[in-house]
């Protein structure tokens, strides 16, 4: 039993951290002039030195970034939660709220990452490609989504 709690924690903690490192870090859409994610875009100066602008004020963009930082709430909720109901919970109880918040943030960064998806040709040039952090929002949203549903499924026990 022990081996299960420290592996869903871990799991948790895998999909927490890359939710974290997709929203912060600045490599969204990458191209030979410069890089795009949800707060600037960076472009390549002819003197070699980088140029970043603030994100475009449009909605759809400031509606990924509240997505993305939605998602960050709601899983780091979803291990506080777990943590309580863990000492709390009575033998044989469900982790539904748990869950619920765990389903809710991976569903928050799918909704986040299909509307950059969609709207992101608008904003960046065609010729660039999406980045590694475009990569691992779509990575945390399995591993969010098959957490909170483990916590669902699991039951306290002695």
């Amino acid at each position: 039993m022990l081996l299960l709690l420290l592996g869903i924690i871990l799991l948790h903690i895998a999909a927490l951290v890359l939710l974290f490192v997709s929203t912060i870090v600045s490599v969204w859409v990458t191209g030979e002039t410069g890089t795009s994610d949800l707060w600037q875009n960076c472009s390549l100066l002819s003197n070699g030195l980088y140029k970043c602008d603030p994100a475009s004020t449009g909605e759809w963009i400031q509606a990924v970034q509240a997505l993305m930082i939605l998602s960050i709430i709601f899983s780091c909720l979803s291990l506080f939660l777990f943590f309580c109901q863990l000492f709390t919970l009575q033998k044989g109880g469900r982790f539904f709220l748990t869950g619920t918040f765990q389903i809710l943030a991976s569903l928050f960064v799918m909704c986040g990452a299909i509307i950059y998806t969609v709207m992101s040709p608008e904003w960046v040039p065609s010729s660039a490609s999406f980045g590694y952090c475009y990569i691992l929002a779509w990575v945390a949203f399995p591993l969010a989504l098959i957490s909170g549903l483990i916590y669902v499924i699991l039951r306290k026990r002695e």
